[in-house]
């Protein structure tokens, strides 16, 4: 595919140095406060065994929908005053979860302080039974249906008047209006807020002896659980209005547990399995974490359970989107972590403020998906439960008393010769001669350091984060502060990295926070974040949808230099792009064959002619204006091109490099300037276009090389190698593009453009017009169906200012050769000669306006040919409607001409043309002789001539064009290189040719 890579000496992550690297890094931020351990709950990867940051549990792919079975539970009130109910009645809390496997482990009930709580008589749908139970009012409706007026008029006089809802309920169900199981009808006796509810008791849900209050007391000796608490997270988004709350698997349930000091239960155990003690439950998975063929799902049997024991309101599959590890794609758990933590929370505000100074490219990335993720930062879960992968470097007394931060190879060693000293025995004795030579596991577990205070420490066993290597690869690539310093300097931060977006909460921001923490710097001054290649439909590609484009496959048939270019010319790279075979395609015909066939025609006359760039280098004031111009166009395409790479937009920057090698260089300075290379001496003017357009094609290979770093090599090399104008300072020729320095402005030519060095504005604004012009013209014969070989007497130009029609007279004898018309009249724009129509462009303007546009359309129905001129000249025109001005802009309206007898009109924005179709018989006999010399120089070019070879033409007579030839002979020599063109009375067995449907037959023959 083309990239450079120091394969010789790469950076590896698990060699001593880059470890080496990273224990310096962990020992600064263990000295600044920012390295601490705690308790807390954390994502959790029972598959994979150990904990996860939040960088890695917002990695692409890893929040999947999946159908959970979700249970509402119902937790058995103990009696109090605040509700009254009979005594031969139960009231519940309902509290949904979507999790049952945390049931067990349930130590409390959490309610919004401000949410409006009612009390509900109404039946268990399950079991039939009466009960009372309690719920957030708002969520009432996804329960129950309340309407009174559901029963019928029979019915409501009843309802209305018993005043006792237990009976009220019995009479429903007595005369089969309310099924005693299934549809569900509640009657409101009580209302209270949440912060009414606080401190009410309930009886554990689900009693085992693992999770029995002497259990949880064995634990916090202090516990008081199974009350409701309040908090403010509780919200009424879904669910109940009720949390079952279980501190162990959840951080807000964590939280709130240990401000009630409710305790904690942590039934599940790292293998993701249920403890022993849990009757039928003990040892069971909470998830088929070992893709068991057989495997049965306990939260359905929990919930069986719990409907049997009247302890279940409503149990469903329910749909929503639950994290999964990066590495096994299995679901992960909340779970309470001894874990060592980087304290980002402290540096936040300034990784948000240095976030700002970073250039994004998307910049919606860095100020949206980026920067909403670092606003929203929590602490860093950097220890991991593996055996595979960086070491953390801490060293506690078994006290836990004592510990400390190793940041190098030398303190390890140090501290091991003085452990064995202070400890004596056999202390770390397979360490004293030549240190720790590796410092993975299991040999720094071997490790026994001192304390202070003379107690032996050993390593904590945790590794750490695999995304810490990442963030700290600016330094450990370079075995920084241990070796490299200056090379490290010159290399941070970095001028820029590219990844893909995926990578926003992950290297990107690993990156970032490190950076910050240890040197109060951004790591990259700028950040290209990829987007994703999609099918030529927009479709993500799968192996699923068969939609794939095998890479290897496309590259070997199409080259890495065409897929290259497409794919970063095609869309910007942080865009998603629609990837299309036939893209491709276009790129190799309309780019690389036009680039190629141009330097094809350069060095098949440059090898007739030996022009190796040895003449003295002819300055621009000394070429011909077509010379200048696309020198100056070039130089124009080298300030773009720097000025787009600079800003990261290699998009822009390749567009505008084709669009001159297609538009400027090969249709139309090469085409117009042919015969300077084939005809005429050897002189100033044939080495002004030798050395013009070398210049041109040596240029543009250094402009695309970063694009297409193979074709743009060889060309390069093709050149240089006979030019040698590129040489090492030892004076050997230049071995690659990819040595030289990307084309800058040339500043030290043509004191005309008035310092501007080689770009002349003016010149390339009037080449625009004839290039305008011409297209116009040339659309026109197109249309009328006359080529371009048949001469015709006239154009007329309608000129906006007296500025432009200075610069088309200076363009005017070229105009006039490319689309072979006689002469060119310009008129004044208010000229009656030509009618213009105009009409609002509803793309444009429909976003413009809205209800507007039809006023504005209008008004424009209105315009005079003056209004119409006027917003031509001016490029935009104050239209007043419903009272207020609207500026209409001139890409905001269609503006056409209208034909006139014998001419035909066409016009681009401001510039319009007129053009006279009418053929005299003078003007047909010349279009007959350059037919004529048209197809003598294919004979000549089939019959394998040379460029130079002299010819003889003999031509059979034919009624109608003798006169024409004859009128045209001295022409006609010239063109096609005839000594002689004669004319034969008799039959000739030669080749026949077509002139405007009249049929001659020719012999050409080489002269000498």
């Amino acid at each position: 595919m083309g990239y450079w890579v120091d394969l010789n000496d790469p950076y590896i992550t698990f060699k001593n140095e880059y470890i080496e690297t990273l224990w310096w890094i962990l020992s600064e931020l263990y000295k600044k406060g920012f390295l601490y351990e705690s308790v807390s709950i954390q994502p959790y990867s029972p598959a994979a065994g150990t904990g996860l940051s939040s960088h890695e549990l917002n990695q692409p792919g890893t929040y999947k929908d999946v159908k959970d079975t979700s249970a509402v539970a119902m937790f058995k009130a103990k009696p109090n005053s605040l509700i009254p109910i009979p005594e031969s009645e139960e009231l519940f809390f309902l509290a949904w979860t979507t999790t049952p496997w945390t049931l067990p482990s349930n130590l409390g009930l959490t309610v919004g302080p401000n949410i409006n709580y009612n009390v509900l008589l109404t039946t268990n749908p399950y079991t039939g039974k009466t009960c009372y139970v309690i719920m957030a009012e708002p969520l009432i409706n996804k329960y129950f249906v309340t309407s009174i007026a559901f029963f019928g008029e029979e019915h409501v006089a009843f309802l209305e008047q018993e005043k006792d809802f237990l009976t009220k309920l019995k009479y429903l169900q007595s005369n089969d209006i309310l099924p005693k199981k299934g549809n569900q009808f509640a009657f409101v006796v009580g209302n209270f807020k949440g912060l009414q509810l606080e401190g009410l008791e309930y009886e554990q849900l689900l009693p085992f002896e693992a999770n029995s209050l002497k259990a949880i007391l064995e634990i916090t000796p202090d516990a008081k659980p199974f009350r409701v608490m309040v908090d403010s997270f509780v919200t009424t988004e879904d669910g109940t209005g009720i949390v079952h709350t279980a501190p162990a698997f959840g951080a807000d349930d964590y939280k709130v547990g240990k401000k009630y000091n409710i305790g904690i239960l942590t039934m599940v155990d790292r293998q993701g399995k249920f403890v022993d003690g849990l009757g039928e439950f003990s040892n069971r998975y909470v998830k088929n974490y070992k893709d068991e063929p057989d495997y049965v799902d306990v939260n359905v049997d929990i919930s069986v359970k719990l409907k049997k024991e009247n302890r279940a309101f409503k149990v469903e599959k329910y749909e929503h989107n639950y994290p999964h590890c990066w590495r096994t794609d299995k679901p992960i758990l909340y779970y309470p972590l001894d874990a060592w933590f980087i304290k980002t929370t402290a540096v936040k505000e300034r990784m948000v403020e240095l976030n700002k100074t970073i250039n994004w490219k998307p910049k919606s990335t860095g100020e949206g998906r980026f920067g909403n993720w670092l606003e929203n930062v929590v602490d860093w879960n950097l220890s991991r439960s593996r055996f595979w992968g960086t070491p953390l470097p801490i060293w506690k007394t078994e006290d836990g008393e004592e510990e400390i931060c190793i940041g190098s190879i030398e303190e390890l060693n140090a501290g091991i010769r003085k452990a064995n000293e202070v400890l004596g025995g056999d202390v770390n004795k397979h360490y004293l001669h030549e240190g720790i030579l590796d410092l993975h596991k299991p040999y720094v577990d071997d490790i026994i350091l001192v304390s202070k205070s003379g107690k032996p420490m050993k390593r904590v066993p945790d590794l750490i984060d695999v995304w810490f290597d990442s963030g700290a690869m600016p330094y450990a690539q370079w075995h920084f502060p241990f070796e490299n310093k200056e090379t490290f300097e010159k290399s941070f931060p970095a001028d820029y990295i590219a990844e893909g977006v995926d990578q926003t909460r992950g290297w990107f921001y690993t990156l970032h926070a490190i950076a910050v923490m240890l040197f109060d710097s951004v790591a990259y001054k700028t950040c290209v974040s990829n987007g994703l290649v999609l099918d030529k439909n927009g479709v993500k590609m799968s192996k699923r949808l068969g939609n794939i484009v095998d890479p290897f496959t496309t590259i070997e048939t199409f080259g890495a230099d065409a897929t290259r270019w497409y794919l970063v010319t095609n869309a910007s790279p942080w865009d998603n792009m629609k990837f299309d075979l036939d893209g491709i395609k276009e790129v190799q015909r309309k780019f690389f064959g036009t680039l190629y066939n141009t330097y094809q025609f350069f060095a098949l006359y440059s090898n007739v002619d030996g022009f190796a760039f040895k003449e003295e280098y002819i300055p621009l004031k000394d070429r011909p204006e077509i010379d200048r111009w696309i020198l100056s166009s070039l130089n124009t395409v080298i300030k773009k091109a720097n000025a787009y790479m600079d800003d990261f937009e290699p998009t822009q920057a390749g567009r505008v490099i084709e669009d001159f090698v297609d538009e400027h260089l090969s249709n139309w300075y090469v085409r117009l300037c042919r015969r300077r290379f084939w005809k005429g001496e050897y002189e100033q003017d044939k080495i002004c276009a030798y050395q013009t357009l070398y210049e041109c094609l040596e240029t543009i290979t250094r402009l695309i090389a970063p694009i297409s770093p193979f074709f743009s090599d060889t060309v390069f090399q093709n050149l240089n190698a006979v030019t040698k104008r590129f040489k090492n300072p030892d004076g050997t020729i230049v071995e690659s593009v990819h040595h030289v320095s990307y084309p800058d402005i040339d500043m030290t030519q043509n004191p005309l453009t008035g310092g501007r060095g080689a770009i002349d504005t003016l010149l390339e604004e009037r080449m625009q017009l004839a290039q305008d012009s011409s297209s116009l013209i040339l659309s026109l014969r197109k249309k009328v169906n006359i080529k371009v070989r048949q001469p015709l007497q006239k154009v007329l130009i309608p000129v906006m200012t007296a500025s432009m029609k200075e610069q088309l007279q200076k363009v005017e004898d070229l105009i006039k050769a490319e689309v072979n018309v006689k002469e060119i009249e310009y008129l004044n724009p208010d000229n009656t000669f030509i009618s213009k129509k105009i009409k609002p462009n509803f793309v444009a303007l429909g976003k413009k306006l809205g209800a507007k546009m039809k006023a504005v359309s209008a008004a424009l129905a209105l315009f005079t040919q003056d209004d119409i001129a006027l917003l031509e000249k001016e490029g935009q025109y104050s239209l007043p409607v419903d009272g207020e001005p609207v500026i209409l802009q001139i890409a905001d309206v269609d503006i056409s001409s209208e034909d006139i007898p014998g001419w035909t009109v066409a016009n681009k924005g401001s510039l319009t043309v007129a053009l006279d179709i009418t053929i005299t018989p003078e003007l047909a006999a010349e279009g007959n002789a350059r037919e004529f010399v048209n197809r003598i120089q294919k004979i000549r070019k089939e019959g394998g001539f040379e460029l130079t070879d002299r010819v003889k033409v003999t031509v059979s007579e034919a009624d109608g064009l003798k006169e024409s030839l004859t009128k045209y002979k001295d022409y006609i020599c010239a063109e096609i290189l005839a000594d002689e063109l004669e004319f034969s009375s008799t039959k000739i067995d030669g080749i026949s040719i077509d002139i405007n449907e009249v049929f001659l037959n020719v012999i050409v023959s080489k002269k000498g």
